[in-house]
């Protein structure tokens, strides 16, 4: 393993680079006008290259937001909605997004990947920074860029002000008509002991609590208005509820609470007290948990400890984008799909513990020892009756199952799925079955699982008897959760149907249906590389005022591995540095290379030996690249990608 010294890299160059014209199918949020970068001359402009399955593209949205209001009359940023998975190409699922994510500001349909390569785009998010004459000035991967802009939007102000080049006045962005739902958006369901159903009503930032009949509203927990605050049932706020989880009856008259939510933007999750609807935070401070650090503890100057055991001040550990919960008897605690770090999580809701129990923060598809195992962005949990966490695994369009041995040891395997590119509609054995992005499971009576197959708008079953997958229904609008019910003389399934703002129950049929629409692979392009020596860099440079933070040795980090694993002859594995010599096999076709950058950066002003003071603020970049290769003669011998290239 070639592991350079040289810490930073810059891809500043004198020449300037005239920005790439806009194309795609069409226009979002511009009342049906077309925009062009002519139209858009004398603003700055940000081009955020996203996909709405993408978790980390969801944060992006947010850190976007008050730069968008500090800077509204100058700056416009453009979403460039470029898709991963199929289903994210139809037109009316993309306006849905739109609407789901409340984003204000202009979007492109990128369908066919034109706009994305035309700017060398390589992983969702990725920014790029366009000044009022046109020209690109920064280029950007991954999340952690707020502070960042918010030093460069200045920057260009005063420079284009200076030339007359700046217009300040609105910007393109024309809101759509508002629309008014009992549920918008709702994310899980949950039965509650009186027979009542309580629903996360995602889109309006509450939790509401439903009739037997699904469609009666009893009462709402949470004034609907979007933000944190804890207290009564009609003042508290949340931020995107989605998971769902009831305590035992003993358990929760210690704690005080009945119901922990995961309240995704709030990187919290929350308790909720049914006979008064009282809301308290339980874990979390808010701050978005940004390390790939594994099942570690992270110090204060972004250090990864070796231990899973995160502490028993659980409102002072960061987390990032709790998805789902659930209570697990064999655990005694409630277990977190944490989407935002590709982990499973648990809570303690009686020590306050926290501890990181499957998942090493890398984003893929590995199976093995808990501490080793890569996720990507798992979205639903739920127990089955011999104590297995099944886990729908989202971008990898995979069902995960964790086992608990006596000793307490965890061991991750994949009933099915392939890997973070592959997906598709097929029933049959599991080895050739495909899903496309589920985020929702439930175990049925004879053991196998019912997995809400989001993107396919299904509802999909997996049975481990004989390790086969059917389908129970389909033609919904991107279900999100699957709940049997059997308060009835039959079990139902109870689905929440996302797109359609309603749940419905469905019979589980006698004969599931044996569906084979094929097998796909996300439609990017592939790099054409060597084999042999592949030369690896990947530019980084601090923003003004912002320097490499080196107190504790080499503030970045890289991490390389590869699928198949055979494709990474050597120069796999983690070190410090931003350059590595890889060696790619001559006798591998293709294959993806997995890569994760880090740096971290410091606020100044530095003090009166240089240093910079203990005091300031951190920063932390990071980005998770999935490079789709190909091995061939001609290919390149060098690959260069930006965390933050200006």
């Amino acid at each position: 393993m070639d592991s350079a010294t040289k810490t930073t890299s810059t891809s500043a160059n004198p020449v300037r680079v005239r920005a790439s014209e806009l194309e795609g199918r069409g226009w979002l949020n511009t009342g049906g006008v077309e925009l062009t970068l002519e139209k858009l001359r004398g603003k700055i402009v940000i081009l955020d290259f996203w996909t709405f399955c993408c978790i980390n593209c969801l944060h992006v949205l947010d850190e976007l937001r008050p730069l968008e209001t500090e800077f509204k009359d100058v700056l416009v940023t453009v979403g460039v909605h470029s898709p991963k998975f199929e289903h994210e190409a139809d037109p009316v699922a993309l306006a849905s997004a739109v609407e789901r994510y409340d984003i204000q500001h202009p979007v492109l349909d990128d369908p066919e990947l034109v706009t994305w390569q035309a700017y060398a785009a390589r992983a969702w998010p990725t920014l790029v920074v366009v000044d009022p004459e046109g020209y690109i000035v920064a280029h950007l991967s991954g999340e952690g860029h707020a502070a960042g802009l918010a030093t460069l939007i200045p920057e260009l102000i005063a420079e284009h002000e200076a030339k007359g080049t700046l217009h300040r006045g609105d910007g393109p962005y024309v809101a759509p008509e508002p629309v008014i739902r009992d549920l918008r958006f709702p994310g899980k369901v949950l039965p509650l002991t009186n027979g009542n159903f309580l629903v996360s009503d995602t889109g309006h930032h509450r939790l509401v609590e439903t009739g037997p009949d699904l469609t009666t509203l009893v009462r709402t927990i949470g004034s609907g208005t979007k933000g944190f605050l804890d207290g009564t049932a009609e003042d508290a706020m949340f931020n995107e509820p989605h998971g769902l989880a009831l305590l035992p009856e003993q358990l929760a008259a210690s704690v005080g609470y009945d119901v922990v939510v995961a309240d995704s933007v709030n990187h919290r999750l929350r308790g909720i007290t049914l006979a008064t609807g009282a809301v308290r935070t339980l874990a979390g401070n808010g701050i978005q948990r940004l390390l790939d650090a594994g099942p570690a503890r992270v110090t204060d100057h972004g250090e990864a400890a070796s231990e899973t055991y995160l502490g028993t001040a659980p409102l002072e550990i960061a987390l990032s984008s709790p998805w789902d919960v659930a209570y697990s008897s064999a655990l005694e605690t409630v277990v977190v799909a944490m989407a935002g770090t590709h982990q499973i999580f648990d809570f303690d809701p009686l020590s306050g513990a926290v501890t990181v129990i499957a998942g090493n923060g890398l984003e893929g598809l590995l199976d093995g020892p808990g501490a080793q195992a890569w996720f990507a962005q798992p979205s639903g949990v739920t127990e089955d009756a011999k104590g297995n966490i099944w886990v729908a695994d989202s971008e990898t369009s995979a069902l995960r199952v964790l086992k608990f041995s006596d000793g307490g040891a965890v061991d991750v395997e994949t009933a099915l799925g392939e890997g973070l590119f592959d997906f598709g509609f097929r029933d049959g054995e599991a080895a050739q079955a495909r899903l496309q992005h589920p985020l929702g499971v439930a175990v049925l009576p004879d053991g196998s699982v019912a997995v809400a197959d989001t993107y396919n708008g299904a509802v999909r079953r997996y049975d481990p008897a004989t390790k086969t997958v059917s389908t129970l229904a389909r033609g919904l609008a991107e279900p999100s959760d699957v709940l049997l019910d059997e308060t009835g003389e039959v079990p139902l399934l109870i689905v929440v149907e996302s797109n359609k703002h309603q749940l419905i129950r469905l019979p589980l049929p006698k004969n599931a249906l044996q569906v084979d629409e094929g097998a796909a692979q996300t439609q990017r392009p592939k790099t054409e590389v060597a084999p042999g020596e592949l030369e690896l860099t990947i530019n980084f440079s601090a923003p003004t005022g912002q320097k490499l933070d080196d107190r504790w040795g080499d503030p970045t980090q890289l991490k390389v591995s590869s699928t198949p694993p055979e494709l990474l002859l050597s120069g796999g594995g983690t070190s410090v540095g931003l350059h590595r010599t890889l060696v790619l096999a001559a006798g591998i076709p293709e294959g993806v290379l997995h890569l994760t950058a880090r740096a971290a950066a410091c606020d100044g002003p530095e003090d009166a030996n240089g240093e910079i003071p203990d005091h300031a603020a951190c920063h932390l970049y990071q980005q998770d690249w999935g490079i789709p290769v190909v091995l061939s003669a001609a290919g390149a011998t060098e690959l260069v990608l930006d965390l933050r290239g200006v």
